[in-house]
């Protein structure tokens, strides 16, 4: 009983040391919903649509929930988000090259697709993240459009990821 109870003790002792090792906020730009839409042509519903479902973990700027400030959870949203805007910022979408943009355009759609974006993870809680079919068909013919303008301003095989043989 007295090492369970030394146990426990331990264990809260690392709980609570764990909260002064907060990671880095991803709130970079407050107005990253503005510049995002100012670099992508975008309508008001695909605004709302990202907003509510990529933006927190695609951008410079995350809406941080209550739970993001106990430890450690806040460390293992912080990967997430770190791993988000490294797959894909649309705040830093407008400087990427056309074939960058074409590719992310066509990742973008495949994930919507196969359902893999939003992460499960962060639709649990975010039920307003969560696609609908409508919104889906929305984000896809978004990126499909987008994908044309590129074909139409660069030519096709600029556009394409070269494969190593």
């Amino acid at each position: 009983m007295k090492v369970v109870k030394v146990v426990l003790g331990v264990f809260c002792a690392v709980l609570i040391i764990m909260q002064f090792f907060r990671p880095e906020r991803n709130v970079l730009d407050p107005l990253s919903l503005t510049m995002t839409s100012n670099q992508i042509p975008m309508t008001d519903e695909i605004r709302m649509i990202l907003q509510l479902a990529c933006l927190d973990c695609h951008s410079n700027n995350t809406r941080y929930p209550w739970y993001a400030e106990i430890q450690p959870v806040g460390w293992w949203l912080a990967g997430h988000i770190r791993e988000g805007r490294k797959e894909l910022n649309f705040d830093d979408f407008g400087s990427y090259r056309p074939r960058r943009k074409f590719s992310k355009l066509r990742q973008i759609e495949e994930q919507i697709t196969e359902g893999e974006m939003p992460l499960p993870s962060y639709t649990i809680i975010h039920k307003d993240a969560i696609l609908s079919n409508e919104k889906k068909e929305l984000l896809i013919a978004w990126t499909k459009e987008l994908r044309d303008s590129l074909s139409a301003r660069y030519p096709p095989d600029s556009l394409q990821v070269r494969r190593p043989r």
